[in-house]
C-alpha cells in the first residue's frame, strides 16, 4: 500500500436503537487497497471488539466480501461486524436501500441477510452450520469465573460453534451472571488441555429469553458487548437443554452488555422444528460518527 493513502469509515453501534450503546463497530466501506497486515494494524488502533472492512466478493452470489478483525486477529465469522456492515451498505447505497434480502461473504463462507425494513429496519443474519464439541469440567469452569460450582445450573458446560468456538456456561441467576469475571489466568484454568482460541459465554435464562455476557481475552477483547455469533449457537445450546421452546418461529431476546454500561438487545428467531431450517440473528443499528484515517 502506497503512503498517504486516505480510507474513509463509519463507526455504528449494532445492536441498539441508542447512540453511544450496543456494541461499536468500525466500518470501512471501501477496503480493496488496504493489505491484510494494514487491517489488523487498523484494528488494534481503533481497540474495539471488531473492525470490518468491505472488499470485492469473490463469489457471484454474494454482493460484497468482508474482513473482519478484532484487536488480535482476524474472524471467519462475527454478529456485530455482519449486522452493523449490512446497515452501512444499505445506508450508502452500496446495496439498494430497500433490498430485503442480500448475501455476505466471509471467511466462513456464504452469510444471507435479511432486513425488516422501516425508519428503524431489523436487520437479521442466518447463522452459519452450528457444531458441538466437548464438554468441561463445571467445578473448573466455576474457579476459572470466581463462582462456587453450586452457582452453576446442572447442565455441562459445553463447546458450540458456528465459526468461532463458543464455551457456554449456564448459571442460575442475573446476580450470578454479573458476579463472574474471566482474566487471563482464568482462561489458563479454564483451557486446560483445549488450546485453540475460544470465547468464554455465561448466561441465566430469563422470561424473555436470556441474560448474558461474554469474555474473550485471548482475541483481545476483555468483555463484549454483544457477541452475534455466539447467539445463534446459544440458541441451540438452550433448546439441547430444555431452556427455550425449539418449536418453529419461536422467538426470544438475549440481552448483553448490561453489566459493563453498553445494554444491547439481540432478537432470535428459530426457524424450523429446532432450527433445522435456520436461526437467525437480528438487531438495530444507530450510526454514531464518520471519520478518514490516513496512512
Amino acid at each position: 500500500m502506497s503512503r498517504n493513502c486516505s480510507f474513509r469509515y463509519r463507526v455504528v453501534d449494532v445492536f441498539t436503537d441508542q447512540p453511544l450503546s450496543g456494541n461499536a463497530l468500525a466500518v470501512f466501506p471501501d477496503a480493496s487497497g488496504i493489505d491484510d497486515a494494514t487491517m489488523q494494524k487498523i484494528a488494534k488502533e481503533l481497540n474495539l471488539s471488531e473492525t470490518s472492512f468491505v472488499v470485492p466478493a469473490t463469489r457471484a452470489d454474494c454482493a460484497v466480501g468482508m474482513r473482519i478483525f478484532t484487536p488480535e486477529k482476524e474472524m471467519a465469522f462475527a454478529g456485530h461486524p455482519t449486522i452493523g456492515t449490512s446497515f452501512v451498505l444499505l445506508d450508502e447505497g452500496i446495496i439498494p436501500a430497500d433490498r430485503e434480502q442480500f448475501v455476505l461473504e466471509e471467511k466462513v463462507g456464504p452469510v444471507p441477510i435479511r432486513v425488516d425494513t422501516g425508519p428503524y429496519p431489523l436487520i437479521w443474519l442466518r447463522t452459519p452450520p452450528i457444531t458441538e464439541g466437548r464438554t468441561f469440567d463445571r467445578t473448573i469452569c466455576a474457579q476459572a469465573l470466581g463462582i462456587d460450582s453450586s452457582d452453576l445450573l446442572d447442565i455441562n458446560p459445553q463447546l458450540v460453534s458456528a465459526g468461532n468456538p463458543t464455551l457456554f456456561i449456564a448459571l442460575k441467576d442475573r446476580d450470578t451472571v454479573d458476579r463472574v469475571w474471566l482474566d487471563f489466568h482464568g482462561n489458563i484454568i479454564l483451557k486446560g488441555e483445549y488450546h485453540e482460541p475460544m470465547c468464554v459465554f455465561v448466561f441465566t435464562p430469563t422470561s424473555y429469553g436470556a441474560y448474558s455476557r461474554m469474555f474473550a481475552p485471548e482475541y483481545g477483547i476483555v468483555e463484549d458487548p454483544a457477541t452475534g455469533s455466539s447467539t445463534g449457537p446459544l440458541a441451540a445450546f438452550m433448546i439441547r437443554h430444555g431452556l427455550i421452546s425449539g418449536a418453529a418461529g419461536t422467538r426470544f431476546i438475549s440481552e448483553q452488555g448490561t453489566k459493563m454500561g453498553r445494554q444491547s438487545i439481540l432478537h432470535v428467531h428459530i426457524l424450523g422444528d429446532r432450527g433445522q431450517d435456520g436461526i437467525y440473528v437480528g438487531g438495530n443499528v444507530v450510526p454514531v460518527a464518520e471519520a478518514s484515517m490516513r496512512l
